[in-house]
């Protein structure tokens, strides 16, 4: 578990690590997130997003999506780091995930989601029990902004 942690916050890193281009912003996502699966996976929360030009913007947090997985936890004071964001709205939308789980009691998380050339880096650590492979969405929205 710790070594597919590594692999992926090493990826993330890689992915940062080249300079920000003329106009881009450095934008951060602090968060918290309850999830549970049986096959179909759920997750919810909230979170804030506050990027280098001093703008800050409330964010509502879902995934959705599926695969042979079970499992029930929380995620407290998580932290994500975007990539590729030009205005704090470009963070909006739906990210395509991919993941991995095998925990119990305490554990830690870190995922790769992306967007088109947006890319999220998220790590943070949690309480709870899951086991198994999955995959989905990450849709971030504005805190507040009502359902269509």
């Amino acid at each position: 578990m710790r070594k597919a942690i590594f692999v992926v916050a090493l990826g993330a890193a890689a992915l940062f690590a080249q300079s920000a281009s003329a106009g881009e912003l450095n934008c951060n996502l602090r968060f918290n997130l309850k999830s549970w699966s049986v096959f179909y996976k759920h997750s919810e929360g909230n979170g804030i997003v506050r990027c280098s030009d001093g703008t800050t913007l409330p964010v509502k947090i879902e995934a959705k999506g599926g695969g042979l997985t079970v499992g029930k936890s929380t995620v407290r004071d998580g932290q994500g780091r975007f990539s590729s964001v030009y205005n704090i709205r470009d963070v909006l939308g739906g990210y395509a995930t991919a993941e991995a789980n095998a925990a119990a009691g305490d554990n830690a998380m870190a995922q790769v989601v992306t967007k088109g050339p947006i890319s999220l880096a998220l790590s943070g650590k949690g309480k709870g029990v899951a086991l198994g492979v999955s995959f989905g969405s990450f849709i971030i929205s504005e805190a507040g902004a009502e359902k269509h």
